[in-house]
């Protein structure tokens, strides 16, 4: 998949008016059995079956549906479980360069970890007005490691708003066929999901809305590699590491970072040439000596608290060269130029565009950013920015996205006294 993208001077995409407002449309049904329809292929493919629990409870709805996010497999699995017309919250780059169709989808766009006010009011207008059900990821972000991402606190103020059910959709095997890190390459994985009603409007008004956010970091707690290796799900591509350094950035052994690779069934560190192998059940196997890890959220949840303490004691830096893509409507990603990215427990700096370009965004803005591995097929991004403009930074360095997710994470926590 890839996105409609522009070179444009960075003058030009800052006179750019931003678009209005629109509030969500009614799903067109035609469309939607559209969608369906060309996802029975991958859906057969994985022979995808699901089961519900308790979904009585929900009744015939409107509800507010969350599903935990692993690939874009999971927008297919969503199509063919809900049994009614949905609004699909979705980042707004989404609609860049088919915003007329994404829109008669039934979408309704937000980006990605910055404040959005008009959020709540166009998932209201959609559960209240147009009566139809929503569905949102409330991760806002594929995992990177096979664990749950950070959720967004006071999810119950929404819920206690809106008044409807709480439906649950948890994928399995979503992950384990096409993760992330591993450059858009399938695997031949089988696919399932569960879907339950969570919560009634009754125990959302009875619950206090601390009650409703451990609840749901109970039902958004997972670990897909763990998952794998207790269901004996065997994977014997031999591509299966391809890329594994955007998540393993860092050697346990010799703590060197941005020197690992990933490639076919192995994972070496080019410093000290330790050398792993990636089972067939998704285990590291240590083929130089004693390993440090074998499960690999092990592995990322080491490098966090590496990072955690680099954020405490004031070292942590990261600098790199970058290309900079904006959008600031729905017709393009406008590529303006080159910058630099700066971040540290300051917050980030982006600065670039034969010096036209200086933008600072504060440790507290948001608790977590907006990243992704080969971003529409272009490369690795992270993302920043404001209601008004999104600034996606490519970075020029190896292996630095998952360091500065897990920084901008760590560094929210502490600017918040956690």
């Amino acid at each position: 998949m890839k996105i409609r993208t522009v070179r444009k001077s960075f003058d030009d995409v800052m006179s750019i008016p931003a678009p209005a407002h629109i509030r969500p449309k009614k799903p067109d049904r035609a469309l939607g059995a559209l969608v369906r329809l060309l996802s029975k292929p991958d859906l057969r493919a994985v022979d995808f079956s699901y089961e519900t629990e308790k979904m009585e409870r929900a009744g015939a709805g409107p509800w507010l549906i969350l599903m935990n996010h692993s690939s874009f497999l999971d927008l297919e699995i969503a199509s063919r479980m809900i049994p009614m017309p949905y609004n699909i919250v979705c980042t707004s780059d989404g609609l860049v360069g088919k915003e007329y169709l994404m829109r008669k989808l039934g979408c309704i766009p937000t980006q990605k970890f910055v404040t959005d006010i008009s959020l709540i009011s166009d998932i209201r207008y959609a559960v209240g007005h147009n009566g139809t059900s929503v569905l949102m990821y409330p991760e806002a972000s594929y995992s990177f490691d096979g664990t749950a991402t950070p959720l967004p606190r006071k999810m119950g103020v929404l819920f206690k708003a809106l008044k409807v059910p709480v439906v649950m959709i948890t994928t399995y095997g979503s992950f384990a066929r096409d993760p992330l890190y591993n450059n858009l390459q399938k695997r031949k994985v089988r696919v399932s999901a569960k879907m339950e009603c969570l919560l009634t409007p009754e125990e959302i008004k009875r619950l206090k809305v601390s009650e409703i956010d451990e609840l749901l970091d109970k039902a958004f707690s997972f670990d897909y590699f763990k998952w794998q290796e207790d269901n004996g799900i065997r994977i014997n591509e031999d591509f299966r590491a391809d890329g594994l350094n955007r998540i393993l950035y860092k050697c346990p052994h010799c703590l060197s970072e941005g020197n690992t690779e990933g490639k076919g069934i192995h994972f070496v560190c080019h410093s000290c040439n330790t050398v792993y192998r990636m089972d067939e059940y998704g285990r590291m196997v240590c083929e130089t000596g004693q390993g440090r890890f074998s499960h690999i959220p092990d592995w990322y949840a080491w490098e966090r608290e590496c990072v955690r303490n680099e954020v405490t004691n004031g070292t942590y830096s990261v600098d790199t060269d970058v290309s900079i893509g904006m959008i600031v409507d729905y017709k393009a990603l406008y590529m303006v130029g080159r910058g630099k990215l700066h971040h540290d427990r300051n917050g980030f700096v982006l600065s670039g565009c034969e010096g036209k370009l200086n933008y600072e965004q504060g440790p507290g803005r948001c608790y977590s950013c907006y990243s992704d591995y080969f971003w529409y097929e272009i490369g690795d991004m992270v993302c920043i920015g404001d209601t008004n403009r999104l600034y996606y930074c490519f970075p020029d360095s190896k292996n630095i996205v998952a360091k500065i997710r897990i920084a901008t994470e760590e560094i929210y926590r502490q600017s918040k006294g956690g």
